[in-house]
């Protein structure tokens, strides 16, 4: 899964990466970003790609309260084409959620608390994680929300040391058929939603402050010891 990450690098930058044209919503710098905060996403729109702020937390537009949105961060890749929460937004309203680096957890053997580690690109380039997104319209239609989710798959060799899923990382040269709404094969969408290489991640252990959402800084992902020293008898969450 993917429960925390950092979001960083500034909007201008980010639509520039992704060839976008900014929104009106500014998002501050947060090297711990939780659910139900909104998120900057990267959706096309009339051909045009588009970065905007959206709610984490996909929200079906059936949904009789938003508040259903905190139990959607994330959606399974095996699930995404039948199950009725994602199964319209994968055919026609998929994005790209800009990462620079997300937080997972591991339990190790004699430690009371699990140790959160800090996964980032080894070219220092941000993630392009596949998402969905949704509008729900609820008792004021004139003010939608727009929400998302992230996918989460099978991990490669790398990841699978320190969990047994990871967010689905889409290369640029799929970008253009992810994130055009006019394609709804899912059957070829679906084969996209695949690990990354190992070569392109690393991560290192950082301080238990990032278990609190307050604490935002940068100091978030400082390494506080290199990887290998993680007991091998670590067990997964």
């Amino acid at each position: 899964m993917c429960g925390r990450y950092v979001s960083s690098t500034s909007a201008d930058q980010i639509a520039a990466y992704f060839g976008a044209a900014e929104g009106e919503t500014l998002l501050e710098p947060n090297y711990n970003v939780a659910p139900t905060r909104d998120v900057p996403v990267v959706l096309q729109v009339d051909e045009q790609r588009r970065l905007e702020a959206f709610h984490w937390g996909l929200v079906p537009s059936w949904a009789k309260d938003p508040k259903i949105g905190s139990r959607m961060i994330n959606a399974r890749a095996d699930g995404v084409a039948t199950k009725n929460s994602f199964r319209a937004p994968f055919k026609r309203r998929r994005c790209l959620i800009p990462v620079d680096g997300f937080y997972e957890w591991v339990s190790i053997k004699g430690r009371e608390k699990k140790q959160p580690m800090y996964i980032t690109r080894t070219d220092g380039e941000m993630f392009a994680f596949a998402g969905l997104w949704e509008r729900w319209k609820g008792p004021q239609p004139d003010f939608p929300l727009h929400s998302c989710t992230i996918i989460t798959g099978e991990p490669n060799e790398k990841m699978s040391t320190i969990h047994h899923r990871m967010p689905v990382m889409l290369a640029p040269g799929d970008w253009d058929l992810w994130l055009d709404p006019s394609f709804s094969d899912t059957d070829v969408l679906q084969q996209l939603l695949v690990p990354a290489p190992s070569e392109i991640i690393t991560y290192h252990p950082v301080a238990t402050t990032v278990n609190n959402a307050r604490n935002k800084g940068i100091e978030l992902t400082d390494p506080i010891g290199p990887a290998d020293e993680i007991p091998v008898e670590a067990t997964l969450l």
